[in-house]
């Protein structure tokens, strides 16, 4: 019997025992203590309260979620449909309202609630039943889910109504004011909802949507940068506030900042992993770095709610174009169109898709509204031009194409407006209040030409509507279209002050330029491209104003950013560099840009006299004046064509010739050179 090898497990086992024993206890104090630190679920209730108030409804929602698990879930539930409510997750406030009164909650306490719940489910309907149903302590409540019901049914008139109904009692209503301010805004009311907004942040600066709301009339009235610190001031109050991450990371992105717009779309999909609006800014970044199949799974992933969102469509339409698959791009585009009759780049895209589809008729259809203007732009000019090869009528192909490879010399015109001026007259008559129908109207008035009776409508539209932009812009369109600059000017510059867009301010920028303002067009430019940076149509603008002021050094800068945007497929954009260079003295660079551009459009006037005037400024006349020839022949109304060709044939010796072509760009009163053109002529004996 080996005495000393038992003695030996036997000790072992009693430290085994004792180490057993004191884990036991340790767990056991460490359970003890956590349940201490833990606070209890009326404590997670009051914390959620106050988090609710402070604006930080993320973790008002978790607080809520932590005092449901408690011995009385009915009160915690509730407060959790309001938080559910606050974040914008309708179905997740419905869920947590239904528990409520499962746990005894009476359901007279939660009417308005629910309506509300159903309304950010997108049934506005059910929640007008609801909250018709809500008890009167809760009145004012239902009332503003009544409003915002109406507002989305599209009674606009009836929901700001109501809402200033419940302001002229409750005139400290910050969550009213800031309902009011969603609707005015929706509505084309800028600078009601600017000042909605504002009054609903005073009251309760805590208000996320009033603050959001705010950062999204900045955008509008001031531009993209502008906008980005008041999404950054919710976020700092509720760091995944879902539509804050929304707006800044759209905004942000479209102002050239993807990493700051990443990292925001990360936090959304944090937040709310279902949320479409993130999945497609996501499928966005992902399309724009070329990775088209993780494009595709993320709009996938949006579900019913993504085909709902025209940018989720439009989106789907370009990954098809671009794998080949024409059908389904027309489908998604075609949609788009559907619901954007106005969408120019929706309708050029269709267009494409049916004409790659082997549907050149339809491709007609489509792209007629924008290709029988006078300022139409080459490439739907080049659609139309092949769509009419593809059906055989060639005489009106070879017009089309004709027209592609010059220069737009016309005026720029509104596009048309959606509709007939007896139906929208009709749509105005049953319902007096929208001015989005009033503004259809009176567009389809200067449509049809009926100019007198536009203007009467646009100015009393205009007047009844200060903060309207479209009412401006209406107003301004149709002075424009007689002509009246000066009149259209002031128009603008209102217009601009409420929403300062690309389509604003380039008609502001027009209009200067016409009423020979310049230095308020180049300003005008300028301002936009702080905000937005990435505008390609901007600096196209501002090139065309420098390039007329004669500001050789600063076209050439604006110009050689487009060109690193663009690459080397735009000849017009080529050509204006070979006239910069060659004006600012260096005309070696000029003449490569010149020759760039005629090798890409040999047909067109402004790269044949591009590359004709740099060769001509390096000594070599007689290959200048070939290419000089045939710019004035394609482009014969053209003034400073035909005034380099008159240079050059009096640098040749044909005064005869030279005088005929300088004579000729005198008679254009906009000619800006009339003074060395007039000195040459009378040099070579006029």
């Amino acid at each position: 019997m080996n005495t000393g090898a038992g003695k030996r497990s036997w000790r072992m086992a009693r430290v085994i025992a004792m180490l057993v024993l004191t884990a036991t206890v340790l767990a056991g104090i460490a359970l003890v203590a956590r349940r201490a630190a833990r606070p209890s679920p009326r404590e997670e209730l009051v914390a959620s309260l106050a988090a609710m108030k402070r604006g930080n409804y993320s973790a008002a929602r978790n607080h809520a979620i932590a005092a449901s698990e408690g011995p009385d879930p009915a009160p915690a539930n509730a407060v959790l449909g309001r938080t559910y409510l606050l974040i914008g997750d309708g179905a997740a406030a419905e869920g947590a309202l239904n528990r409520a009164v499962a746990a005894g909650m009476p359901r007279v306490r939660l009417h308005q609630l629910f309506a509300d719940a159903y309304l950010a489910q997108g049934d506005p309907e059910r929640a007008l039943a609801e909250a018709a149903r809500a008890a009167p302590r809760y009145g004012v409540y239902a009332a503003r889910v009544r409003a915002r019901a109406l507002a989305a049914r599209g009674e606009v008139p009836s929901a700001t109504a109501l809402l200033e109904e419940v302001l002229a009692r409750q005139p400290n209503d910050a969550a009213a004011f800031g309902a009011l301010g969603r609707i005015r805004m929706a509505a084309g009311d800028v600078l009601g909802a600017d000042l909605a907004s504002r009054r609903a942040m005073a009251l309760d600066p805590a208000n996320l949507d009033a603050i959001v709301l705010a950062g999204e009339v900045v955008r509008s009235r001031y531009g993209l940068v502008a906008a980005l610190p008041w999404f950054e001031r919710a976020l700092s109050q509720d760091a995944y506030y879902l539509p804050a991450l929304i707006q800044y990371a759209a905004t942000a992105g479209e102002a050239g900042r993807y990493t700051a717009m990443l990292s925001a779309t990360r936090r959304a999909l944090a937040a709310r992993p279902s949320s479409p609006q993130a999945l497609y800014l996501h499928a966005v970044m992902a399309a724009r770095a070329g990775n088209r199949d993780l494009a595709r799974t993320l709009l996938g992933r949006t579900g019913d709610a993504g085909l709902t969102m025209p940018g989720v469509v439009m989106l789907a339409g370009m990954l098809a174009y671009a794998d080949g698959g024409y059908e389904q791009a027309v489908v998604s585009f075609r949609e788009v169109v559907g619901r954007q009759p106005m969408n120019l780049v929706a309708r050029r895209l269709l267009g494409a898709s049916l004409l790659r589809s082997g549907d050149a008729r339809g491709a007609l259809e489509i792209l007629r509204p924008i290709a029988v203007r006078p300022d139409a732009d080459s490439y739907t000019l080049a659609l139309a031009g092949r769509a009419f090869e593809a059906t055989g009528e060639r005489d009106w192909a070879a017009r089309f194409l004709d027209r592609a490879a010059r220069p737009a010399l016309a005026d720029p015109q509104p596009f048309a407006g959606d509709g007939s001026p007896g139906a929208l007259a009709a749509a105005v008559a049953g319902a007096p209040g929208d001015p989005a129908l009033a503004v259809a109207y009176a567009r389809s008035l200067v449509d049809g030409g009926r100019i007198d009776l536009a203007e009467q409508r646009a100015e009393a539209i205009a007047t009844a509507s200060p903060g309207a932009p479209e009412a401006q812009l209406l107003a301004g369109d149709v002075l424009a279209t007689q002509r009246r600059f000066g009149a259209a000017l002031a128009r603008y510059r209102q217009a601009a002050n409420l929403r300062f867009d690309a389509p604003v301010m380039l008609r502001l920028a027009e209009a200067a330029n016409r009423t020979g303002a310049t230095r308020e067009a180049t300003a005008a430019l300028s301002l936009y491209l702080s905000q937005n940076p990435q505008s390609l149509v901007a600096h196209r603008v501002l090139a065309n104003l420098q390039l007329g002021a004669r500001d050789w050094p600063a076209a050439v800068d604006t110009l050689e950013r487009l060109h690193e945007g663009t690459g080397n497929r735009d000849a017009l954009i080529q050509a204006q560099l070979a006239y910069a260079y060659t004006a600012a003295g260096d005309a070696e660079t000029g003449l490569g840009y010149g020759r760039a551009a005629y090798q890409l459009a040999p047909m067109n006037p402004a790269a044949c006299d591009a590359y004709g005037w740099a060769l001509y400024e390096q000594g070599k006349t007689d290959a200048a004046l070939q290419l000089l020839e045939k710019a004035a022949k394609l482009a014969p109304d053209h003034a400073g064509i035909r005034w380099h060709l008159g240079q050059a044939l009096a640098d040749a010796g044909r005064t005869a010739e030279a005088r005929r072509e300088i004579a000729q760009a005198l008679r254009y009163p906009a000619f800006p050179d009339r003074a060395p053109a007039t000195a040459l002529l009378k040099l070579i004996g006029a």
